[in-house]
């Protein structure tokens, strides 16, 4: 299996994840030139910023290396965009997420609620 199949069947068990604890799903893999957000959700007035990790062979120290300082500045400068288009969210608490999918040694959906913020 290839990483871009890999990758979107790790986003839809995130989805799935998330739905089942009563998440409402805004948006998947939103772009801008600055960059990706695979997950927009929703519940309890928090708007979720969702970065999916889908490591079968992963470890502690990849997904550091994963969500770098930079990686972590690319998803909040483009959630900053997904905002200042969806103003509807503007009073609402903003969250940034990481789930990871099939990692050894971790739940088969792994929630990191709070992973990074700005």
């Amino acid at each position: 299996m290839n990483t871009h199949v890999r990758g979107f069947e790790g986003e839809e068990r995130a989805c799935k994840y998330l739905l089942s604890k009563g998440y409402e799903i805004l948006d998947r893999n939103w772009r801008t030139q600055r960059g990706e957000i695979d997950i927009i959700a929703y519940k309890n007035h928090t708007i979720v910023f969702v970065e999916v990790k889908t490591l079968p062979n992963g470890t502690l120290d990849m997904i550091q290396k994963e969500l770098n300082r930079q990686k972590q500045q690319r998803i909040l400068k483009t959630s900053k965009c997904y905002l200042l288009n969806h103003r509807q969210y503007n009073d609402s608490y903003v969250r940034f997420d990481v789930i990871v999918i099939d990692m050894p040694g971790l739940e088969a959906v792994y929630h990191i609620e709070n992973a990074f913020s700005e």
